[in-house]
């Protein structure tokens, strides 16, 4: 096999087994935020499989990844928010 298929392979098998983490951690149901995080989960896996393929340039790849660690540090500080919120609501 040549390199680029082991590569390709290796990041398969990768994302494969983080698809699964995140199906087994997960609570049941698909709520806003799991639904985002698979979203920005698939965003990784399929742009890492196409870099990996040679079909995307790495600066692209680093925009995205930029892209991703800002939607989800969003997306975490609203869940803290959302618990907050929650709690003082009960007092």
């Amino acid at each position: 096999m040549e390199e680029k298929n082991w590569l390709l392979l290796v990041v398969s098998v990768i994302s494969i087994i983080v698809i699964v983490g995140f199906f087994i951690t997960k609570t049941k149901g698909f709520g806003r935020f799991s639904t985002s995080s698979f979203l920005l989960l698939l965003t990784l896996v399929f742009s890492t499989l196409l870099f990996a393929a040679g079909k995307i340039e790495s600066k692209f790849l680093e925009n995205l990844f930029f892209a991703i660690i800002g939607f989800s540090g969003g997306l975490f500080t609203g869940i803290s928010k959302e618990k907050n919120n929650t709690n003082t609501d009960d007092m």
